[in-house]
């Protein structure tokens, strides 16, 4: 029987969210089931027609409203993307518990945090509910030690040079 593991990726540097999609594609080519949850993306990539053809072995799900940059959103609709953000939580609470895939993408999870719309306590109690076989990838710019404790495998990202294609 496998273990799932947690893995992070974190930094500052572009790259994080496509290496998750990166691992989602591999283990979906080996027939695993993959479920992205993202968070704090504005459109994110989850209404592209591509991304639809991935499925059923890719299920990419993003329960904010807005399009919009979280930070520049006002405070009414702050709050309103909060209470979605945590319904995405208690969709990838569910998800965990149930064991429906092999692998759970939590994209810009560790940013909750950092916005504080959840606490470190919080994203413990999510890791604790998952089933054992579940690997779970979480990404997001900041990570502190008790964020580390929680991963069995961590990655840090940065950009040495940016350019625009």
């Amino acid at each position: 029987m496998k273990q799932g593991l947690i893995h992070i990726y974190s930094g500052d540097g572009h790259g994080k969210s496509p290496a998750a999609l990166g691992k989602a594609v591999l283990l979906a080519a080996a027939g695993e089931k993959v479920v992205i949850i993202q968070f704090l993306k504005g459109k994110g990539v989850g209404d592209s027609e591509f991304i639809r053809r991935l499925e059923p072995e890719i299920k990419i799900f993003r329960f904010e409203k807005s399009d919009g940059n979280f930070d520049e959103l006002s405070e009414e609709k702050k709050n309103e993307e909060i209470i979605n953000i945590k319904n995405g939580l208690n969709f990838a609470k569910k998800v965990l518990a149930t064991g429906e895939c092999d692998l759970l993408i939590l994209d810009e999870v560790l940013g909750l945090i950092d916005n504080h719309i959840i606490t470190v306590d919080d994203l413990k109690n999510l890791l604790e509910g998952r089933d054992e076989d579940t690997d779970i990838i979480m990404t997001g710019i900041t990570l502190n030690d008790e964020i580390c404790m929680l991963a069995d495998e961590v990655s840090r990202i940065e950009t040495l040079k940016f350019k625009c294609w």
